[in-house]
């Protein structure tokens, strides 16, 4: 399952039909997203329109119009008038982006690094999938991966729901379930995921995860005269822990025992790395109810899931989640293909500005609505959102104050247009919020 390293788990939807009618309802040739070539990249490219951007100082350009392997998909068909939406047109202009199919791209340069490790460890095994609709449903996102209904997870604070049936996807193990109907045995998926968070260095709505799912049938662990659960594990830590030597170098490794729900049992290895011990991943032997839907009643897989992200920042020693969305040659510039590890010089020190905000709250308030507000409005000009005090009066009112630090990684920021950002971030926040400002 793909697992982040700093947020909480999520999981897996359903595609076929479905993409069929959302993603691939526009295609002047419709083609199954499974269909491609199996043994590499799949075949369908993203290109993002670039004529539709809104040209603003300082907003994140909104793309109107995502294009999959000649798919399109307009701007409403995410961002609409549905009463459970709550997806922003700063988070659709992601859509499409695909930064780990870019080749001189830190997480373009990681994930053909771990296909390098499979493709050698277990000779070219390993189906690739890394440019699946993020579009799914939330049968695929949830239930076909046993996330319960009462899961966190689920909800509309944590979760980019386009409707009430479907979300833009938590994670890769989103299709999971459908790609062991489809018989893929063995299998990688990679692609940017979607999750309503705080703001700060490590954290970003939308990140980029893989998954790597492993079946075996009787014949694979009866001869070893262990029971398949033991056997599936056993081969799971030995690929994982292949896959640190090849990232990481010669490094201390331990597992961890933990708890997921589409996995038994569980576990999080850990590496010790530059003196601290550095979560890498989370992985599992894969709950049988999961290969019982998908038709696999005699077998086991494993299942791990990683954010490359988190690795990469370690790796290229990148200090900001936000700068992998940098398009400044100041930064593109310093990565080739096939480089790991090349340490990231910074090139810039423009200081951050602070702007305090205090308002009275109400039962519905949740700090990730206030930090979707905060980057609706600043986009990656906001840096930090960070809770400073916190008091409840004799009435019962509860009071808030956030600060926030505003900074741009390539240029500074003029007085005017902090103030700019600040009086809107107060004014949506009393607006949408419903809060009272202080």
């Amino acid at each position: 399952m793909a697992i982040s390293l700093a947020n909480p788990t999520f999981l897996f939807s359903k595609p076929s039909l479905f993409l069929r009618r959302h993603c691939f309802r526009r295609s002047f040739t419709l083609s199954i997203p499974f269909s491609s070539s199996a043994s590499s990249s799949s075949s369908l490219s993203s290109a993002v329109s670039t004529d539709k951007f809104r040209s603003q100082k300082w907003r994140q350009p909104v793309v109107s119009v995502l294009e999959l392997g000649g798919v399109k998909i307009v701007r409403q068909d995410v961002v609409k008038d549905d009463p459970t939406n709550n997806v922003p047109d700063s988070i659709f202009s992601k859509l499409g982006m695909q930064l780990h199919k870019r080749d001189q791209h830190p997480l373009g340069i990681l994930k053909n690094a771990i296909y390098d490790y499979f493709d050698t460890s277990y000779s070219n095994k390993f189906n690739k999938f890394d440019d699946l609709c993020p579009i799914v449903s939330v049968k695929e996102n949830f239930d076909d991966v046993l996330v319960p209904a009462d899961h966190v997870s689920r909800s509309y604070n944590d979760t980019y729901y386009i409707d009430s049936q479907t979300v833009l996807r938590c994670h890769t193990s989103a299709h999971q379930a459908e790609l062991l109907r489809s018989g893929y045995t063995h299998f990688l998926v990679t692609g940017d995921v979607y999750r309503r968070d705080s703001i700060d260095s490590t954290h970003y709505p939308v990140f980029h995860q893989m998954e790597g799912v492993r079946v075996f049938s009787p014949d694979d662990w009866e001869a070893s005269g262990m029971d398949a659960t033991s056997y599936a594990a056993g081969d799971l830590k030995k690929c994982l822990e292949g896959l640190a030597r090849h990232l990481f170098g010669a490094v201390e490794m331990r597992w961890v025992d933990t708890y997921f729900p589409f996995t038994n049992p569980s576990f999080e290895l850990e590496i010790y790395f530059q003196e601290k011990w550095l979560e890498v991943l989370g992985c599992g032997v894969t709950e049988q109810e999961i290969l019982r839907r998908s038709g696999k009643t005699n077998n086991v897989a494993w299942a791990f899931g990683l954010g490359l992200e988190r690795l990469a920042m370690v790796l290229f020693e990148i200090p900001d989640i936000r700068l992998f969305w940098s398009t400044d040659e100041r930064f593109t510039s310093q990565f080739s293909k096939g480089q790991l590890g090349v340490k990231f010089k910074p090139f810039s020190k423009y200081p951050p500005c602070y702007k305090d905000m205090s308002f009275w709250i109400n039962e519905s308030f949740t700090e990730n609505n206030l930090c979707e507000v905060v980057r609706g409005v600043a986009g990656d000009l906001a840096e930090e959102v960070r809770l400073i005090d916190n008091f409840t009066n004799k009435k019962g009112m509860t009071s808030h104050c956030y600060r926030i630090a505003y900074r741009s990684m390539e240029r500074s920021l003029t007085d005017e247009e902090i103030n700019e950002l600040q009086w809107n971030v107060r004014e949506q926040a009393q607006n949408k919020l419903n809060v009272v400002l202080r």
